[in-house]
């Protein structure tokens, strides 16, 4: 069986990720928050307190966990990978860089970059540098060769509510799951953001808030055939210098059936970043891979 040149990026993206020979998951799970005392607000307070935390965050710098998983039901299992410790830097408007280290040995397993439109990929361990569109979309069966920076950037941050947007606000009740035994209501605001598309309008997101904070805990974003795209829920929200921010990030992809979960150790807010940060050159002896270009890709590795 063969690959094409894109769908051989993640490929080798996956295998840089260290398994063991018994797979596992280490996450932090919050309690579902109480349906008892809850808060009221208004379309407006939401909105304002949105566009308020979005421009009040310029950069961030984490130290992370990342854990992985792949598969779902096209895939009929679903595989976790080892915790990997990370870093994640990033720069409005478009700005981001992760790097993910292997286990114990502490060695770049990979190391990614994007300017909001290009992004590059270095893997040392296989000795690949692969470039491509940061907005290039895939539709692999292998749900990882689908992934792309921008899907992590868009999920980190609630962007603001823009002037060709419009955000409807809707009461909703849930039932969720607190033991085998017991489920409990939980009450939440969702603001329903639409946004020009031609001469319509379609759905972009939802942001859903917990009543029993006011936080939201929950971001789901759409494409614009008004399919999930992406399902972002955030817990264990601190607060730095006025500002709050969640300390675990679950990043899911239903179509890809892939699910990131990013576990934050230390986290820097508003620290300048300057652009050398982003700047990720091919290494020496790497095999050079252009998924826009396919046609062109090294064979060899570069000198």
């Amino acid at each position: 069986m063969s690959f094409s040149p894109r769908n051989q990026a993640l490929l080798i993206l996956l295998a840089a990720l260290p398994l063991t020979g018994c797979l596992f998951r280490s996450r932090k799970v919050q309690a579902p928050l109480s349906a008892g005392p809850v808060k009221n607000a208004t379309q407006e307070e939401l909105i304002r307190y949105v566009n308020g935390q979005a421009a009040a965050i310029q950069t961030v710098q984490a130290t992370v966990d990342i854990d992985t998983s792949v598969g779902g039901v096209k895939k009929g299992k679903i595989i976790d990978y080892q915790q990997i410790r990370g870093y994640v830097l990033l720069r409005k408007p478009s700005m981001l860089r992760m790097i993910g280290l292997a286990p114990i040995v502490r060695t770049t397993a990979f190391d990614m970059v994007s300017d909001g439109k290009n992004f590059k990929l270095s893997i040392p361990p296989k000795s690949r540098f692969i470039i491509g569109r940061n907005d290039g979309e895939t539709h692999s069966s292998t749900p990882l060769e689908n992934l792309r920076p921008r899907h992590i950037y868009d999920a980190l941050l609630i962007r603001e509510i823009g002037p060709d947007e419009i955000a409807v606000l809707e009461d909703q009740t849930e039932m969720v799951t607190v033991s085998k035994k017991r489920k409990m209501e939980q009450l939440e605001y969702i603001l329903d953001v639409v946004r020009r598309n031609g001469d319509g309008w379609s759905l972009a997101r939802k942001i859903v808030f917990n009543r029993a904070d006011l936080m939201p805990h929950r971001q789901i974003l759409f494409d614009e055939d008004g399919t999930i795209a992406t399902d972002a829920v955030y817990q264990d929200y601190r607060e730095q210098n006025g500002v709050s921010f969640p300390w675990q990030i679950e990043i899911s992809r239903p179509k890809e059936e892939y699910d990131i979960t990013l576990t934050v150790v230390k986290l820097e807010l508003n620290r300048p970043l300057a652009d050398d940060k982003f700047v990720l050159e091919q290494p020496p002896g790497s095999v050079l891979v252009n998924l826009d270009k396919p046609g062109l890709n090294s064979t060899t590795p570069q000198p």
